[in-house]
């Protein structure tokens, strides 16, 4: 398999990772429109559905996207989405404010959200590593202190982000592993669009990656 963030990783070198682009997982286009927001904290979340197999993690977002639409959101509802392999998925624009079922206001906040359910499962290695880089692209790229990154479930009545993923932000994993990354140099992420992004997501389908 191919790892889902490549790039260099030697010490104050800058890291590269692929974003998945909407089309090339086979999003709609937003059925209404954004209200714009400037992000200052990092949430994290889970889908609250168990993903046994990662074959099935882009037909989850479809299905998840269609869900929040004929919900009245506008897209699906997260900026940025993690399968288990540790492949990165565009969202909404981040200038978008997002949505939640949940009673919270989510102005300011990026949404990143992890593909399954961590009161049933462990959220696995590659999922962690690739939450980790995005988060720290996130803090790096809006300023944001690491006591601006929490869970779903510090701003609204939810066991979101499930307890697995919750124990790692309570016990300091996730903000150590995103400070770590910066003194390292940083990431940087990168569209994976068109022809590649499309071959990437059949390879992902066929279990190959």
């Amino acid at each position: 398999m191919l790892p889902a963030l490549i790039g260099k990783t030697a010490s104050g070198k800058e890291q590269t990772g692929d974003v998945i682009c909407k089309a090339a997982w086979g999003a709609k286009p937003p059925s209404g429109k954004f209200k714009r927001h400037q992000i200052s904290r990092i949430t994290i979340h889970h889908s609250g559905v168990v993903l046994s197999d990662n074959r099935d993690a882009p037909s989850v977002l479809r299905g998840a996207q269609a869900y929040h639409q004929s919900s009245g959101f506008p897209d699906i509802a997260y900026h940025f989405m993690i399968d288990r392999h540790g492949h990165i998925y565009k969202g909404r624009p981040r200038w978008a404010r997002g949505d939640t079922f949940t009673d919270y206001a989510t102005k300011g906040h990026l949404l990143v959200m992890c593909e399954g359910n961590f009161d049933e499962q462990n959220i696995s290695r590659r999922q962690l590593a690739s939450l980790c880089d995005v988060v720290a692209w996130g803090a790096e790229s809006f300023e944001i202190p690491l006591r601006r990154i929490k869970g779903h479930r510090d701003y609204a009545s939810s066991v979101c982000p499930g307890a697995d993923l919750y124990s790692r932000l309570e016990d300091g994993t996730i903000k150590r592993r995103v400070r770590n990354r910066i003194e390292r140099g940083g990431i940087a992420l990168e569209k994976l669009c068109g022809k590649q992004g499309k071959r990437l997501v059949r390879r992902i389908e066929a279990g190959r990656d």
